[in-house]
This record gives structure tokens, C-alpha cells and sequence, in this order.
């Protein structure tokens, strides 16, 4: 099927925390809303059947609770309910961005996936009721090729949210296509925890999966664009992100996803928008995911080595990773932490005058959000001292070839494989063996910045 995702620069308010009428609200969103209908006949016009739009894209961040009130669309959370917004204008007060998506996906004939503020009036009998009397959500909508609303999903993992409310139970959200089968959904955050994203896949073996973002790039271990490819590999979905376009604010990274290829765009020097088409094969349901284990002969062993590197700790995405430093053109390492041991064989083309350094961390995330990670990591390093590992590094030229592997303690694993400039390349081989996890490259085809295996033990969160 054809899909396409738009990276869209959103218009933005210039004082977000000020309050503003409806009609004023409306008119910043009319400006986004704009560049969404050029988009949507664009993609209409190379064939796509669902275009996804990003996380906040309508209305931009940074809000109060207060502040973003004029801004929000009353949506009727409910599958009982159907309703064309661009036909029955008059059914509900309040849906102005809703009746305008409507009858973009009508009047292309074009599956529509956008991310709004959403309002909810509850009583003050329901004991979750906010004091103001209402629920506030970020919710995604889908709108089918004739317009009508078939699903809605509120983003459950809120990220320093503090305008909306989670709702009181994850959203499982599909909804069918004639093209491609049934789709899930959830946003940006929620990529990162069991629910609603791990639980949605597995309980509905979905294999589609469109995803809104507002993703700032965090690197080495979580740039949007690698950790989408990581997710579409790890499960063995097709993924459409549509991310927000703000370098200034470290946003970018938007892609196609299948678990074998990426049409991806990641931009951090100019401005504007960008939209992706692209053609892409429906998953069959029936094929075997990476998070199983096989039992194969084998075994995992590090040969006994004179000399052994010297240990180092530096700081990693706010953690404190163990480290051993990477020398020469080839070699066998292995670094521990808690329960995880990771291992790895490299061998490179040429020996230059980069350091690299295998890391490993295994306990609890807490910044920026809470969350145990198992993590093997083969990183560029900043510089060439040992304190420069863990740091944001973009270019690379070293070309390596590697197995890595660890004990991990989680099913869940996300292979990471990026390379210079951003770019992302595809393991050879991948899985389980012996109670281990690996991933393995005979060359990579670019400069290596990041190799690691991403672990997400949920149980202990």
C-alpha cells in the first residue's frame, strides 16, 4: 500500500501561556491547517491511501491547563458513534479542526491521521473529575477515505504534559483499512512503556501502526529515527511516525517504517516541512517476530585476553553506563553491570583516530521520565577521552564490522543500528541464542555512531 507521513513546522503561538478566545485559537490552527490540506492533496496525488500527521501539530506546546482550553475540539469518545464532521457539521458544538480534517479525508478519498487537543465535560461524581469539570486529552483521530471518524486514542504516557489528563485506562485503538487490515495506534511517549503500545500489539497482533510524535532527539541511544526502526524491527510492524519539524528545539525524524527497510527524513540544519511517500508490503500476520526466543547450539565465550582493557564510567542519556574503550583493529570485550554481561567481536577496515567504547547499564532511568533499561552499547565517543563517551556525536567514518550480544533479562530488545549523519543501517542477523541476545554485521555501510541493544524491562518500572 502507499502511505505517507508529513514532518510538519508548526505555526506556533507566540505566548503560549496566554489566554485567548476560541476565535483567535481557531485561526492559529486555521494556519496549520492550511499547510495540512496542501499536504494531504499532494500525498492524495502520488497515490497514498492514509496520510499521519504529527504530535501537536495544530495547536504547538508548551500550554497551561488553562491556556490551551480555547484551543481544544469537543471529540465523542466513543466507537458507538458515527459521525462525518465535514457532513454533519451540527451534530456536536465545538469540532471546527474535526469538520476541517473531515473533509480533507472526504474530498481526497484518503485514510487521515491527525494528533488535537480534545475536551470532555465530566461530573463531580466521577471522582477522577478534574476541578475544572472537564477532561482534558491529546488525542489522535483517524478519519476514513469517505470522512468519517473511526477511531480516537488519548495518549496514555504523558510527557510533562501538565494541559492534559491520562485517561483513567489505555486506549486499545484499531481501526480497518481495505488496503492494509486493521491499524493501531499511540503517541510519541508511548512507545517507550508496556501499555498501551506492547499490549496493543500483542493482544491484537496488529502489524500496522501509525504513530504521531512531537520527538525531541536524544542521542546516542534515542534519536526518533532509530528508535522508530528499532520498534518496526523489534515487533515486526510497519510503522508510520510523523514527527514535528523544530530543530531548534531538537525535533526531527519522521520515516515509513518496514522491519527490514526505512524512507526517513531527519533534518537538524533547515526549515519548513517534508513529506514522505512511500510504497510499502503488508505484513502477513503469521511471521515470527525477533522477541521470541530460539534455542540454537552455540556457545557465548570470551577467550581469556592478557591484557585487559582498562574500566571506565561515564555518564549516558542521564545514566551511568560502564564502560571499556574499544582499541585497536580488532578484538573480543566483554563489560558487565548488575545482572547484564555484554559482549562484542569487532573488527574494523582501517584504524582511525576515533575512540570508541562498549557500554553497558542495567537498572532504572530517571530522568525525563522513569523506566528500567537494559542496555549493550558500542558508541563513538565525543572525543578521544574517556569522559567524552555518552555524548551527542552525529558523524563518524570508522567502518566496523561486529557481533554483539548480552544476557538480557527482558524479551523485549530493540536493536539500534545508526550511522553517520543520521543514518541508519540493517543488522545481517539478529535474535536469540543460548539465553542471549545479538545482533551482528559483517561491514556497516557508513561510519558507526551507535550499535546497541535497547532492553525495556517493564516488570520493573
Amino acid at each position: 500500500y502507499v502511505a505517507a507521513v508529513y514532518e510538519h513546522e508548526s505555526i506556533l503561538s507566540p505566548n503560549p501561556t496566554a489566554l485567548v478566545d476560541r476565535p483567535s485559537a481557531l485561526e492559529l490552527m486555521g494556519r496549520n491547517l492550511d499547510i495540512y490540506e496542501e499536504q494531504v492533496v499532494a500525498a492524495a496525488g502520488q497515490g497514498a491511501q492514509i496520510i499521519v500527521f504529527p504530535e501537536d501539530g495544530i495547536h504547538g506546546f508548551n500550554f497551561t491547563r488553562r491556556s490551551i482550553y480555547p484551543y481544544l475540539d469537543f471529540v465523542p469518545h466513543s466507537h458507538f458513534v458515527k459521525w462525518n464532521p465535514c457532513r454533519e457539521t451540527y451534530l456536536f458544538n465545538d469540532t471546527e479542526v474535526l469538520q476541517r480534517l473531515s473533509c480533507m479525508a472526504l474530498k481526497n478519498k484518503i485514510f487521515l491521521v491527525a494528533n488535537l487537543g480534545t475536551k470532555q465535560p465530566c461530573e463531580h461524581t466521577d471522582p477522577r473529575c478534574p476541578f475544572d469539570g472537564r477532561y482534558q486529552f491529546n488525542t489522535n483521530v483517524v478519519f476514513n477515505d469517505a470522512g468519517t471518524l473511526v477511531a480516537t486514542y488519548r495518549k496514555h504516557n504523558l510527557y510533562f504534559e501538565y494541559a492534559f489528563d491520562a485517561p483513567p485506562e489505555p486506549d486499545y485503538k484499531l481501526f480497518d483499512t481495505p488496503f492494509a487490515g486493521k491499524f493501531g495506534m499511540f503517541t510519541c511517549f508511548d512507545i517507550l512503556f508496556f501499555e498501551p503500545a506492547v499490549s496493543l500489539i500483542r493482544q491484537y497482533n496488529v502489524k500496522q501502526i501509525v504513530y504521531p510524535t512531537a520527538w525531541m532527539n536524544q542521542l546516542p541511544l534515542l534519536s526518533a529515527v532509530e528508535f522508530q526502526q528499532a520498534f518496526a524491527t523489534a515487533f515486526n510492524v510497519n510503522i508510520l511516525a510523523a514527527n514535528i519539524h523544530h530543530p531548534t528545539l531538537g525535533m526531527t525524524g519522521s520515516g515509513i517504517y518496514t522491519p527490514v527497510k526505512s524512507f526517513i527524513y531527519h533534518d537538524m540544519e533547515s526549515y519548513g516541512g517534508k513529506l514522505i511517500v512511500a510504497e510499502i508490503p503488508v505484513i502477513s500476520t503469521d511471521y515470527k517476530t525477533n522477541l521470541e526466543p530460539q534455542k540454537t547450539p552455540g556457545n557465548v565465550s570470551g577467550k581469556g585476553n592478557e591484557q585487559l582493557p582498562p574500566l571506565f564510567y561515564a555518564e549516558m542519556m542521564y545514566d551511568n553506563f560502564t564502560f571499556v574503550p574499544v582499541w585497536g583493529k580488532k578484538g573480543e570485550l566483554q563489560v558487565c553491570a548488575n545482572t547484564l554481561c555484554c559482549y562484542l567481536n569487532y573488527q574494523r577496515d582501517v584504524l582511525t583516530d576515533e575512540l570508541y567504547a562498549l557500554g553497558v547499564f542495567d537498572g532504572l532511568h530517571t530522568v525525563h521520565g522513569t523506566y528500567y533499561v537494559q542496555a549493550c552499547a558500542l558508541v563513538k565517543c565525543g572525543g578521544l577521552s574517556f569522559s567524552t563517551c555518552g555524548q551527542e556525536v552525529t558523524d563518524a567514518t570508522a567502518v566496523i564490522g561486529f557481533q554483539l550480544w548480552g544476557n538480557m533479562s527482558t524479551p523485549y530488545i530493540f536493536p539500534l543500528l545508526l550511522t553517520s549523519g543520521i543514518t541508519l543501517d540493517f543488522a545481517d542477523h539478529m535474535g536469540w541464542k543460548n539465553n542471549h541476545y545479538f545482533i551482528s554485521k559483517n561491514r556497516t555501510s557508513n561510519g558507526l555512531l551507535t550499535a546497541a541493544l535497547y532492553g525495556r524491562w517493564y516488570e520493573k518500572d
